[in-house]
C-alpha cells in the first residue's frame, strides 16, 4: 500500500496561482494528455520567449519549486511540464523511456505556441531524465528552441555502470517505513546535505515517485544525449552540482565531453556545495546561474 502525504502548502500555493493547460500527445490521440503549468513572468524585463522547464525521472513540475520565483521575478514566462507518463500526465501507447516521448512534447509546444515557421518558440531547460528529453526535443526539433539549458543531465556516456543503488519503498507497509526509504533515497541522489531533507521535501518527492508509470528506464546509462549533443544547433548551458553522485570523481571528464560535442556553444556551470537537484538545494546559487547563461545564450548568433 502507497502511504502518500499531504500536499505541501507551497506546493498548493503555487499550483492555485497557475494556469492548467493539457495538449495532446499526438495528433491522432484524442484521449491522452500531457499536462503543463504556466505563471508569467512577474517582474524585470519581460523576455519575448516563454521558458519551458522540464524535470526529473519519477518527478513532476514541482522539481522546480523553488525555481519558479525567482524565474518570474527576473521577467520569464514559465511553462513548466509534468513529462508523459509522470505526475497528472498520460503516457504515449508503448513509451517505456525518454526517446518516446520527444514526438509528444515537440507536439505539445506546437500546440502551446504554434509551429516554428517565425523562428523558434522557446528557451528550453531539462532537469535530470529532464535534460535528456530536452536535448534530443532539439536535436531532432531544432527549429523549435533558441537555447537549451542541461541540469544534471544523464545520458552523457561518462556514467556507465555508476547506477547509484536506491532502496525500495512500495512494499513496505508502514508510512514511517516508507517514508525512511524516501530519506534516504533523498540523500542518496538527490541532495548532498542530507540536513536539507525537511518536509516539504521529503512529501513532494514521496507524491512524485507514487506517480511514475515508467520504471524500467534505461537509456541514462547510455551516450543518448551526448551523441544527440552534436546535432544541436542552438547554444548550450551546462548546469550541474560539484557533489552529483552520477559524475562523483568524473566531473572533469563530465566537463570535456560536453566541450568536445559543443564546443564554443558551450556555457559551463559547476555550482559548488550542490548535489543532483541543484535548483531545490542551492535555488538562489542555480537561478543566478540560469539566468546569467540565458543572458548569455540570448546574445549568441546561433
Amino acid at each position: 500500500m502507497v502511504n502518500l502525504p499531504a500536499v505541501p502548502a507551497k506546493v498548493a500555493r503555487l499550483r492555485a496561482g497557475s494556469r492548467r493547460v493539457g495538449t495532446r500527445l499526438s495528433p491522432d490521440d484524442v484521449a491522452g494528455q500531457m499536462v503543463w503549468h504556466c505563471w508569467p513572468g512577474t517582474g524585470g524585463a519581460k523576455r519575448a520567449l516563454p521558458l519551458v522547464l522540464l524535470h526529473g525521472g519519477s518527478g513532476s513540475w514541482t522539481h522546480w519549486l523553488h525555481a519558479i520565483e525567482p524565474l518570474t521575478a527576473a521577467g520569464h514566462t514559465l511553462w513548466l511540464a509534468d513529462l508523459p507518463g509522470f505526475g497528472d500526465s498520460d503516457a504515449p501507447a508503448g513509451c517505456v523511456d525518454v526517446d518516446g516521448m520527444i514526438a509528444p512534447l515537440a507536439h505539445g509546444l506546437e500546440q502551446l505556441f504554434g509551429r516554428a515557421s517565425a523562428g523558434p518558440v522557446c528557451d528550453l531547460v531539462g532537469f535530470s531524465f529532464g535534460g535528456m528529453a530536452a536535448g534530443l526535443l532539439a536535436a531532432e526539433y531544432p527549429q523549435l528552441v533558441r537555447s537549451l539549458t542541461l541540469v544534471g543531465a544523464p545520458g552523457m556516456g561518462v556514467t556507465e555502470g555508476r547506477a547509484v543503488r536506491l532502496k525500495g519503498w512500495r512494499h513496505l507497509a508502514s508510512s514511517e517505513a516508507q517514508r525512511e526509504a524516501h530519506r534516504y533515497n533523498l540523500a542518496a541522489l538527490m541532495l548532498h546535505d542530507a540536513r536539507l531533507i525537511d518536509e516539504e521535501t521529503l512529501a513532494l518527492h514521496a507524491l512524485n515517485v507514487a506517480r511514475d508509470r515508467l520504471p524500467r528506464r534505461r537509456l541514462s546509462q547510455t551516450a543518448i544525449l551526448a551523441e544527440a549533443l552534436a546535432r544541436v544547433r542552438a547554444p548550450v548551458a551546462a548546469i550541474y552540482g560539484e557533489h552529483d553522485p552520477l559524475y562523483q570523481g568524473r566531473m572533469a571528464e563530465l566537463e570535456a565531453v560536453l566541450r568536445r560535442q559543443l564546443g564554443a556553444r558551450l556555457r559551463w556551470r559547476l555550482l559548488p556545495d550542490a548535489g543532483h537537484w541543484v535548483q531545490h538545494e542551492r535555488p538562489t546559487e542555480f537561478a543566478a546561474a540560469l539566468l546569467a547563461a540565458l543572458d548569455e545564450m540570448e546574445e549568441y548568433p546561433c
